[in-house]
């Protein structure tokens, strides 16, 4: 099962999964029904960790969409000095994504020069 079925079923069944203040995993809800869930979450806890951080940085560009209307795009960089850097990006009424550059590649100058480019007048009031 993937994390991402993992935390949809689990969800289904009542246990809700985030993201502690530490980086770990929180699990709230039934204590049987995430008794029943603790051994897949257990399992899987790095890529559950994973998925939760991408959810989180998801939400934090649509945030930045949702609370500044007259912006085309949100952009995302936790740290620009780790390897791979992650990018999260939102385009409006487009699409959110990441990407993971190389950090010996990521110029953030360069970056947001080419999503610009991209997102050009035809998005703004797509």
């Amino acid at each position: 099962m993937s994390p991402t079925e993992i935390i949809e079923r689990a969800t289904e069944e009542g246990v809700l999964l985030a993201l502690s203040p530490s980086g770990s995993i929180s699990a709230k809800g039934d204590q049987s029904a995430i008794d029943r869930w603790l051994p897949a979450i257990k399992q899987s806890k790095a890529a559950i960790i994973a998925e939760l951080q991408l959810e989180r940085r998801r939400a934090k560009v649509l945030a930045m969409l949702r609370d500044n209307p007259g912006i085309r795009y949100a952009i995302e960089v936790i740290d620009p000095n780790t390897d791979p850097v992650i990018v999260s990006i939102g385009i409006r009424n487009v699409a959110t994504f990441e990407m993971n550059i190389p950090q010996t590649y990521y110029d953030a100058f360069a970056l947001l020069e080419l999503i610009e480019k991209h997102t050009g007048d035809e998005h703004a009031n797509a």
